[in-house]
């Protein structure tokens, strides 16, 4: 076969999720592989796209290629994605697969977006293979990728692909008018809506004025398309020692200053190529300035989307994690696709407000509990290369590790201990529920007398 691989990371040649590529094709000279590293070469390929539909064209098996990126695919895959389409390329019928690399945070997000979008294109997908960037090092992960690309050829042959999501059914696009009165307005909060709201963006624009129209908070927009984003983050962790991004556009300072000192962030954009522009996927990405430390924990946040949000399951499940990682608040979101998508603005302003009031939290769900733990475990282990990483981890309690509950592990041997006993099991029989809840009663006689 004729297979183009799309080297998608911003590393190019040491990218190293490429490596699994290139250990493939040192397996198999059956079949001829073509490299083009699009992520390091993204101007490049804005500035000329002839090059990629020619080597597109010839494949006739597409393999992407790339290291997840904040949920998804890095901001290079999208701008990619978006030039493939505006170029118009026909791609039906032709096959596609993919290679990632992380440590499995939210990979199936990453992928399932690649997907989608290889749908968009009339593409036959094959699942792809989801890797710890360490895998092929052992015999265990040289064996699953050879098993990867085992399969791969045989699904190509066989027709075993992909089945593909629910399209969102034709609808005549309407213009959503403002209409919702102006709120009194306090100073007290600082609300900033960040937006990458285009000139032709006129439903979202709209949605932003009536948003604000009701918010009784002074609020402030910062439209993402104006900054001057030199390039998209390059995953060289330079600011995993150094605390600054290598691009000098100043993205740093415009972060921590302009955006994270707001009481409450709104997250407005239009849905295209199942997330939104490429411009605000450079936004998330470029955030790794942060590292991996939650420091708008805490901080509510809402969404305002236009389009087809409710047959973007992928999206939404994007937007629930990133709220419950970072331990956001979700107040709610808010679209134009509904009957009455005045009322969602003005319920969602409301909610907005309660929770930044309130300052309300809940606890994290398995999207939240279990991409901590991911991070957790990353960070102790690379702690001595990711050093703000690790003391914001120690201060923050975020080293949850089992083996630190001696106490509680202990009172679990002697329990199962004792009940291993038969003349214990016959006691304790019909008691355990009892004293389980025994606590919790106590807890509750206490609301009852306050």
């Amino acid at each position: 076969m004729k297979i183009l691989v799309l080297n998608a990371s911003p590393k190019g040649k040491h990218s190293t999720t490429v490596q699994t590529a290139l250990y493939l094709q040192a397996l198999h000279p059956e079949h001829t592989f073509t490299f083009l590293p699009v992520g390091q070469r993204i101007r490049g390929c804005e500035k000329n796209f002839a090059p990629v539909r020619a080597a597109l064209e010839e494949a006739e098996l597409i393999l992407f290629c790339y290291p997840v990126y904040t949920f998804i695919a890095p901001y290079q895959l999208h701008r990619l994605i978006e030039l493939i389409k505006a170029d118009g390329v026909d791609l039906s019928g032709k096959f596609a697969s993919q290679i990632t690399t992380s440590k499995h945070f939210y990979d199936v997000t990453a992928h399932r977006y690649v997907e989608e979008n290889c749908f968009d294109l009339g593409m036959k997908v094959i699942r792809g293979l989801s890797a710890d960037m360490e895998d092929l090092l052992t015999p265990q992960g040289q064996k699953d990728a050879r098993m990867f690309f085992d399969q791969l050829i045989f699904a190509c042959r066989h027709g075993l692909f992909v089945t593909p999501p629910a399209k969102a059914p034709s609808r005549a696009q309407t213009i959503y008018q403002p209409s919702l009165p102006q709120a009194p307005k306090r100073s007290d909060k600082d609300v900033v809506i960040v937006t990458n709201c285009a000139p032709e963006d006129e439903n979202l624009a709209n949605m932003i004025a009536d948003f604000r129209a009701a918010l009784p908070f002074h609020s402030r927009v910062v439209n993402l398309r104006q900054f001057p984003f030199s390039g998209g983050c390059l995953g060289c962790f330079g600011c995993a020692i150094t605390g600054s991004c290598v691009h000098k556009d100043g993205f740093d300072r415009f972060l921590r200053e302009t955006i994270q000192t707001a009481d409450g962030f709104v997250y407005a954009f239009t849905i295209s190529d199942h997330y939104t522009h490429s411009s605000f996927k450079c936004f998330d990405d470029r955030q790794f300035c942060n590292g991996h430390r939650t420091v708008t924990h805490g901080t509510p946040i809402a969404y305002l989307i236009s389009g087809e949000y409710r047959y973007e399951s992928n999206l939404r499940m994007v937007i629930e994690g990133r709220s419950e990682v970072g331990g956001n608040y979700l107040a709610g979101v808010a679209t134009d696709e509904g009957e009455h998508p005045a009322a969602d603005i003005q319920a969602l302003a409301e909610n907005f407000t309660f929770a930044l009031v309130k300052k309300l939290t809940r606890p994290a769900n398995f999207y939240g509990v279990g991409g901590m733990k991911i991070f957790r475990d990353l960070i102790y282990v690379m702690r001595g290369l990711m050093k703000a990483d690790h003391k914001f981890y120690k201060a923050n309690g975020i080293y949850d590790f089992p083996q630190k509950q001696k106490k509680r592990m202990l009172q679990m041997q002697l329990v199962g201990t004792l009940l291993a006993i038969p003349s214990v099991q016959k006691k304790a029989k019909g008691k355990m529920t009892q004293a389980m809840v025994a606590p919790y009663q106590k807890v509750i006689a206490q609301a009852r007398n306050e």
